[in-house]
């Protein structure tokens, strides 16, 4: 039983890799006559060599079957690469299932493509992060959210608002399954290894001395005017401590095209010292011993939560409003005084020991339950049951 697990872009490897892994220990769990095959394909819509390869060794994540080279583009461009490259992996590989992760634009071409083909070919599809809704059509990940729900069969929601809003949307209730975070199992998974790492002397900061930063957003980080309100709500900040900035590639051609970089200090110096993009391990590193984290990313706002490391979003929505309820994130939306009151609050605050509910490191086992579930009706698989002998074996 052939299942296709795509990869598209860096958040899609934290939460496909516990996927892999729970695959490979169901099919040690069961004696099937026909086990799944699990078959990873990467679009390369965002692929740098170096980066790639160290986030596949941190994640223990085996290399992909298919890589299909899509490359950048406008967002019609490369949905449009994506889907004509993937289609011919469908019909060569035949699978009984697709299983997408995350937002991104791969995300719906690869569930797209998939949901056009003729009913004899076309896989059952699975959307791993369901449900998840900014309210912002403005970004782009909203359609692409929106849409692969719409077109999916089974759909995996990591916290409850996903729930409603998939019911709210006319989704039937069965074809939803409340399983968890993958983000949080790799997270959980690759904690001891991180503690490891020699970032923080590497960098020369210490345990809790110092703020880190990532900013990614076309919103934020295209136009200079918003960029520069943003970086100011972080001169008070930047005054009493060290903000490490690990730096996407696009986002430092911007610094340099939009004349920022006197906001910068240099890796080794204090205010906001911009630095390389880090591997996965020592990413983890830096967040779970930060101060405080400023974030426009999704993922990170439920990786702080998970770590209890307070997290402020210069954003004005969020998808995730589980760590908006629990307090360990707040909304300071993108204009400099919102930001220095955000980061005031959260750096006064006493977060508790809080966790959002099936954040316990088991959702991959759920998901390839209900999965055999689907493939294999007639050889019922209990979810819990499955999900903790898929993690011991997975151990």
């Amino acid at each position: 039983m052939k299942v296709l697990v795509v990869v598209g872009a860096r958040p899609n490897f934290m939460k496909a890799a516990p996927i892999l892994k729970a695959i490979r220990a169901f099919n040690s769990a069961h004696e099937w006559s026909e086990p799944m095959e699990p078959i990873l394909v990467h679009t390369g819509q965002h692929y740098d060599a170096q980066m790639s390869d160290a986030f596949f060794a941190d994640l223990e994540m085996p290399q992909p079957d298919v890589f299909l080279g899509a490359g950048s583009g406008s967002h019609a461009e490369q949905t449009a690469e994506i889907m004509k490259r993937f289609e011919r992996v469908l019909l060569e590989q035949k699978p009984q299932a697709l299983l997408v992760v995350g937002d991104v634009n791969s995300t719906l071409a690869c569930a797209l493509a998939a949901a056009k083909l003729p009913p004899r070919l076309k896989p059952l599809i699975a959307h791993v992060e369901a449900g998840l809704r900014s309210f912002d059509r403005a970004m782009p990940e909203e359609i692409n959210r929106i849409l692969t729900d719409q077109i999916s069969d089974v759909l995996f929601v990591t916290e409850e608002s996903g729930l409603r809003h998939l019911q709210t949307e006319g989704i039937p209730r069965a074809k939803i399954h409340f399983v968890g975070n993958t983000m949080i199992d790799t997270l959980r998974a690759c904690e001891t290894r991180a503690d490891l790492s020699t970032v923080l002397p590497r960098l020369g900061v210490t345990k809790r001395e110092y703020a880190l930063l990532t900013l990614h957003r076309a919103a934020n980080v295209d136009d200079r005017d918003s960029f520069v309100e943003i970086l100011s709500g972080l001169r008070d900040l930047a005054a009493t401590q060290r903000v490490i900035f690990p730096a996407h590639p696009r986002t430092q051609k911007q610094i340099r095209d939009l004349g920022l970089e006197s906001f910068f200090a240099p890796a080794q110096g204090g205010g906001i010292a911009m630095v390389a993009p880090q591997p996965y391990l020592d990413f983890l590193c830096l967040m779970k011993n930060a101060r405080l984290v400023i974030t426009d990313s999704g993922g990170i706002q439920e990786e702080t939560t998970a770590l209890g490391v307070p997290c402020v979003t210069v954003r004005d929505n969020t998808e995730r409003p589980v760590t908006i309820e629990l307090g360990s994130n707040v909304l300071a939306g993108t204009r400099c005084e919102t930001i220095r009151q955000g980061i005031r609050l959260q750096l006064a605050s006493r977060l508790k020991n809080a966790m959002p509910p099936l954040w316990d490191g088991r959702a991959a086992g759920r998901i390839i339950a209900v999965l055999a579930n689907h493939l294999l009706p007639l050889v019922p698989v209990h979810l819990e049951d499955a999900a903790g002998q898929m993690q011991e074996n997975a151990r």
